[in-house]
């Protein structure tokens, strides 16, 4: 059969019906078409053509079952070929691409947020300045806060450390007399528990201002707690009246030293209202609180003398050396 290859080339073959020698055997073909002995040589020695299309391929399979032949691409296929490619890559590159980056109304809108390191790694510093130079007042007023200066600021803390200690030894006070007097004069029992009762509201409310404002409590606790146990005891096993005496002369002091503080710290107030400013809400409250504990160790003075403290034996000596104890133990603790 004649077959037509590339610019009118010719070759002529004879068919043949049995299978396909060693050397002439079926050859597939780049495009899938199988040519046969040296036409899949032919085929081969062309591939550097475009290869056709699948259509093209599957039409010449058909036509090669129908008339026995094999048709390979000529240069009219080939040009047709060549025109279809470039159509195709016409085609491609006429079809919008998406860009990269969309436009600012179509992207999602974002929301911002606010850094939440920002709050709790602020200085201390800086949020102390803004508690005590807040210009903001607490009656909706603008005034600044008044700013403690540093002796002002150990005033404070001397204050609260002899308070606490102070109130630890009233308290051991009362538990050392409370036995030897109730059991004498069971009618002193709800007095006694009233009394001891207040002075344990007092120390814990102390306890915890220490604690919150992280100031060193007295170095000198041992030495009042075993101070404190004595005095209680003794006064008591020398009678109600000298127990008595004994609560009357540290009420004294105690009710002295806190009105001076209170004295100190409406002096601040007053100093604060020429400056056009006012105390922090943390004075304030400290302020009553100190006024509160006043009023109720006074109460206990009261309570002492209705009790006949004055008639303790020896009454005079007895108080004076209580109430210098009491001054003494107050300026240690103040330092130490």
């Amino acid at each position: 059969m004649c077959l037509e290859l590339g610019d009118g080339v010719k070759a002529e073959f004879r068919s043949r019906r049995k299978s396909p020698t060693k050397n002439e055997g079926s050859v597939q073909t780049a495009g899938g078409v199988k040519g046969e002995g040296i036409a899949g040589r032919a085929w081969l020695s062309v591939a550097s053509w475009p290869l056709p299309s699948v259509h093209d391929v599957r039409r010449a399979k058909t036509q090669a079952r129908g008339s026995g032949k094999a048709l390979l691409p000529t240069s009219k296929t080939r040009q047709q070929q060549q025109q279809a490619s470039a159509l195709r890559i016409r085609t491609m590159e006429s079809i919008p691409t998406l860009p990269r980056c969309l436009p600012a109304q179509c992207r999602r809108p974002t929301r911002r947020v606010s850094p939440i390191f920002l709050d709790f790694l602020a200085p201390t510093a800086v949020r102390s300045q803004h508690r005590y130079a807040s210009t903001t007042g607490t009656d909706g007023t603008s005034k600044p806060r008044y700013v403690l200066s540093k002796k002002q600021r150990e005033f404070m803390d001397g204050a609260l450390r002899v308070n606490q200690a102070g109130e630890l030894a009233a308290t051991l006070i009362y538990t050392a007399q409370t036995p030897q007097i109730v059991r004498s004069h069971p009618h002193l029992r709800p007095l006694m528990k009233h009394m001891y009762d207040q002075e344990a509201g007092h120390l814990k409310t102390f306890n915890q201002l220490v604690a919150k404002h992280e100031i060193r409590p007295t170095a000198m606790y041992p030495f009042w707690e075993a101070a404190a146990t004595f005095l209680g005891w003794s006064t008591a096993a020398l009678g109600r009246e000298a127990a008595m005496a004994c609560t009357e002369a540290v009420e004294t002091e105690i009710g002295s030293h806190y009105n001076d503080q209170v004295r100190e710290i409406l002096s601040w107030e007053a100093d604060a209202e020429r400056k056009g400013e006012e105390l922090d809400d943390e004075l304030k409250e400290m302020l009553s609180t100190f006024r509160r504990i006043r009023d109720e160790e006074l109460e206990h003075l009261d309570h002492a003398v209705a009790n006949d403290s004055k008639e303790a034996r020896p009454y005079d000596p007895l108080v004076d050396v209580i109430r210098l104890g009491c001054r003494t133990a107050i300026k240690i603790s103040e330092k130490v």
